[in-house]
């Protein structure tokens, strides 16, 4: 049997693949879209061809029968959107975040689980061919313990042609738990180990000066349970002109006793230089065996899946607690010359 999928928020161009996604997705149906802005409900019908069938999502949740809400709008307004749904007893997928505020992911996480309902994300990084390869290089132990990780996972600003709502006053929710959920969750999926502490974490503005509010850059320091150090930045540094093509787009650097690999985005392979080694080794990539939605779908059919509610719901929870170290941190120590 077919799962009855409603979309509702149309304010993020990442929605485009989860609806393409479900469109041709043999065990989903669309049944219904909501957009309330008529701005973007008119924007998404002009430029990505999705057409809105309710403009009050309170309607739609009353009136349409269907089994899963899939969530795009501005981030802040995603968690109210999921708690509704979960009340309603539907199972939800959003884009990430899948919220901003700690209460609303704690009554998120309730919810799933005293109604048993799923949740899923569009953690699609997971799905890149170089991660794939380097995970499964990595979990046959072929790198050994790993102890140091470096992350880097700066965007192009591209302000004036990102959707404005990112630079009004509390609809982003932080660029850490924009960005830093990607490289958080694949630290954890590729070496097979958790987060343990947090030890630093740092948001400041530096290149959005026509938004002096957001912060733009964003730094944090974390350490895994066998006590790996990792390092990540994902600010907005990157040039617009170069778009996500560029080698530092999501590049990644693991340090294990038997060698180091590299790898990045779009460059395809992977570099590995191994102990007693003098020549530096590629890896090819590895298409992915599945996705985010095949995952969710999993999910809620009973199946064990890496990509679960229970592991969305932590990384969630981590993520958020590194941008809210962030959001209070105190002056830093000052040295004076």
């Amino acid at each position: 049997m077919k799962l009855k999928f409603a979309l509702v928020g149309l304010r993020h161009i990442h929605i485009t693949t989860l609806y393409e996604h479900v469109k041709i997705h043999p065990m989903c149906q669309l049944v219904a879209t909501c957009e309330e802005d008529p701005v973007a409900r008119q924007n998404a019908q002009d430029n990505w061809n999705i057409k809105s069938t309710h403009d009050n999502f309170e309607e739609m949740l009353q009136d349409v029968d269907f089994d899963v809400l899939a969530v795009g709008d501005y981030y802040s307004k995603r968690g109210k959107l999921l708690i509704a749904a979960l009340k309603a007893g539907k199972h939800v997928i959003a884009d990430k975040p899948i919220c901003t505020d700690m209460d609303e992911l704690n009554e998120i996480t309730s919810l799933a689980m005293t109604k048993n309902l799923k949740i899923g994300c569009m953690l699609d990084l997971r799905e890149n061919a170089n991660v794939v390869a380097a995970q499964q290089y990595i979990a046959a132990g072929n790198l050994g313990d790993i102890h140091s990780i470096q992350f880097g996972g700066q965007h192009p600003l591209m302000y004036g042609t990102r959707a404005s709502w990112y630079f009004e006053q509390g609809k982003h929710g932080g660029t850490i738990n924009d960005i830093a959920i990607h490289g958080l969750d694949l630290v954890e999926w590729i070496t097979g180990h958790k987060i343990r502490y947090i030890i630093a974490s740092r948001t400041w503005n530096a290149f959005a000066d026509k938004c002096m509010h957001f912060n733009d850059a964003a730094q944090l320091m974390v350490t895994l349970d066998n006590d790996c150090g990792v390092m990540g930045d994902v600010s907005y540094f990157s040039p617009d002109s170069h778009g996500y093509k560029l080698p530092f787009y999501w590049r990644m650097i693991f340090w294990g006793r038997k060698g180091v690999m590299e790898f990045n985005y779009s460059d395809p392979g992977v570099k590995v230089a191994l102990n007693g080694e003098s020549q530096i080794t590629e890896l090819l990539p590895l298409n992915p065996s599945t996705n985010f939605l095949d995952s969710f779908l999993a999910d809620v059919e009973g199946q064990a899946v890496s990509l679960n509610t229970v592991n969305i719901l932590n990384i969630s929870r981590k993520t958020m607690e590194v941008q809210r170290m962030a959001d209070n941190a105190s002056a830093p120590k000052q040295f004076l010359e």
